[in-house]
This record gives structure tokens, C-alpha cells and sequence, in this order.
């Protein structure tokens, strides 16, 4: 198969690094440039060096549109707009944004949740990335959801590494202040939860339950841990068999029979749920990599899918287990 054209727009983050680190290793991908307003003229390398040896690309801040199959875009939040606006891409060019611009489904562009989105995606022209959080907290709660099991209000945590606020030093992300600390932030507002409840409601159109959610920065570079609960009525083997069942073809969502552990998770482009019971209530959990699963790896696997190839491709990442 001939290799799919591609570019990078906001490539010098995290999220655009973690987008280099695969596609100059996917065996289906060229990228054709990868452009950054802020590190223009800079090889790659001397901005992500741990690529030496991978990439001989140059930052560009010029935007070429012709002959380009694909595009990610890393832009911070709102800028994508106005940026396409600027930049129109031809048709068959399929776009996939990381930002939380079009999230809500506007403009054509279809939510890229891959466990809940699939068909839609493979057919989509324009792709809207889910949020760390949001993806870590829908994969968790989408089978309990379909199932009509949330009636009341849905308690949920999570952490979140210090690469979840992005490469600019704010005062929450600095070394001093995250190590041996966890504050919490966003208290019930997050802006995530407009999109989770977007999909909850496209599993359950009867789905109303209050979402509680409390975000914690951990002081941990990267990973997501979410714990939600919620009343249900059957066995822990029932519900075991609903989510085994939700994610059958699901390529990097597994449930786990097991106690799980964020490192599981961490460097992979994997979902790690596992189940209890306790309390009348469902306890679940759920584990990711924020820069992967819940970025930069999801936006590869919506790639795979859009470009019918298997979702897999380039994507079997983990190296190490400690």
C-alpha cells in the first residue's frame, strides 16, 4: 500500500511530540512536514531529541494543503476554526483535532471515540479527538450506560500526570509544586464532561444522572486513573459479562478480571477496566495514558480507521513494565 501523506500542524507539544514518536515509526505513514510557529527552522531533534536518529525533519510555520491525505492538529484549544478557516484543506483530506473545538459534532466533524464511534469514523472526513479524562471516564461508565444502569447520580474521581496541563510551565505544573502533592481543580465543571455526556446520551437517550466528577493532578508525569461508582442491583459476574460483551472488538479496551494497576496502562494506547462490587454499588475503574490512549495514540488508532487499515498499525508501543 502506498503511504498515506501526512502533516502535522502543532507539532511541538506534547501531544505533537507523542505524534511524531508514532507516525515517524507507522509503517503506513510519510510525513510530508510537521510545522510549529514557535520552533520554525528547528530540526525536529533539537526540540524532541530523544527522536535522533528517527527524523531528519524541519519545523516549518508555512501550511501547505495540496497533496496532503491527513493532518493532525495539536493547536491549543480554539484556535482550530479560525486556523481552517485560514487554511482550507481539499475534501478527501481527512483531519483529525485534538482540540476541544469541535467536539460537539459541529462543522462535520464526528466524535472519535473508537469503542462507541467506530462505523461513523471509518467513513469520516473530519475527526474530533476526545479529551484525556473524557475517554478515560466513557470507557469506563459507555456499558453501564447502554444498559440503562445509572438512575441516579454517577460519583466519579481521576488523576491525572502533570503532562495533562501541556508543555507550558503554569505554577500546577512544575516540578516544586507537583512532587509529593495532589491538589484537586475544576471541581464538578470540568470541561470534559460536556462531551461525556454527549455520548452518554447518543448509549442512552433516557440517560439524565448527574455526573459528580473530581479531578486531581497527581504528581506523576503521565496516566489517567478513574474511579467511578454507581447502585446497581445485580452480580459483579453480570455486569462482568455486560462489559466483556460492550467491548469484544474493542482493540485496546480491556476488562480485567484482575486487580489493575495504572502502569498497566502507561505507554500503551490501552483502556484497563476493572470491576467490584461493594455496597450496593458498581465500582469501576478504568486506566489510561493521557498522551496516548487519551491523545496523540487515540487520534493514530482514528487515522488506522479512517485510512481502513488495521487499527493496530504502529501502535504496539509498551517497552517496559517499571
Amino acid at each position: 500500500m502506498t503511504k498515506i501523506k501526512t502533516a502535522i500542524i502543532g507539532a511541538a507539544g506534547y501531544t505533537g511530540g507523542e505524534l511524531l514518536r508514532i507516525l515517524v515509526n507507522h509503517p503506513l505513514c510519510e510525513l510530508v512536514y510537521v510545522h510549529s510557529n514557535s520552533q520554525n527552522g528547528k530540526k525536529v531533534t533539537e526540540v524532541h531529541p530523544d527522536l535522533i536518529g528517527d527524523t531528519e525533519l524541519i519545523f516549518t510555520d508555512q501550511v501547505s494543503t495540496e497533496g496532503i491525505q491527513a493532518v493532525f492538529l495539536g493547536l491549543p484549544h480554539g484556535q482550530t476554526k479560525s486556523f481552517l478557516e485560514e487554511n482550507p484543506f481539499p475534501a478527501e483530506t481527512v483531519i483529525i483535532d485534538l482540540s476541544t473545538d469541535f467536539r460537539d459534532e459541529s462543522h462535520g466533524f464526528i466524535y472519535g471515540l473508537p469503542e462507541v464511534n467506530s462505523d461513523k469514523i471509518k467513513t469520516a472526513k473530519k475527526i474530533a479527538n476526545p479529551g484525556c479524562f473524557a475517554t478515560g471516564i466513557q470507557l469506563a461508565l459507555a456499558p453501564a450506560i447502554a444498559s440503562g444502569w445509572a438512575k441516579e447520580t454517577i460519583h466519579i474521581s481521576g488523576i491525572t500526570g502533570s503532562t495533562g496541563a501541556g508543555k507550558k510551565l503554569a505554577e500546577t505544573s512544575h516540578f516544586s509544586y507537583r512532587s509529593s502533592n495532589m491538589s484537586v481543580y475544576k471541581l464538578f465543571t470540568h470541561q470534559h464532561l460536556k462531551e461525556i455526556r454527549q455520548t452518554f446520551k447518543q448509549l442512552n437517550t433516557n440517560f439524565q444522572a448527574e455526573l459528580l466528577f473530581v479531578p486531581y493532578r497527581g504528581n506523576f508525569p503521565r496516566g489517567i486513573w478513574v474511579t467511578a461508582y454507581l447502585p446497581y442491583g445485580g452480580t459483579l459476574e453480570e455486569a462482568r459479562k455486560v462489559y466483556q460483551e460492550f467491548y469484544k472488538d474493542a482493540a485496546f479496551t480491556h476488562v480485567s478480571d484482575h486487580d489493575i494497576d495504572m502502569k498497566q496502562a502507561v505507554n500503551t494506547n490501552k483502556c484497563i477496566i476493572h470491576l467490584q462490587k461493594e455496597a450496593g454499588q458498581l465500582v469501576i475503574y478504568s486506566a489510561i495514558d493521557n498522551l496516548l490512549k487519551g491523545a496523540s495514540g487515540q487520534a493514530v488508532q482514528n487515522f488506522n480507521l479512517a485510512f481502513a487499515l488495521d487499527e493496530k498499525v504502529g501502535l504496539s508501543l509498551k517497552s517496559i513494565a517499571f
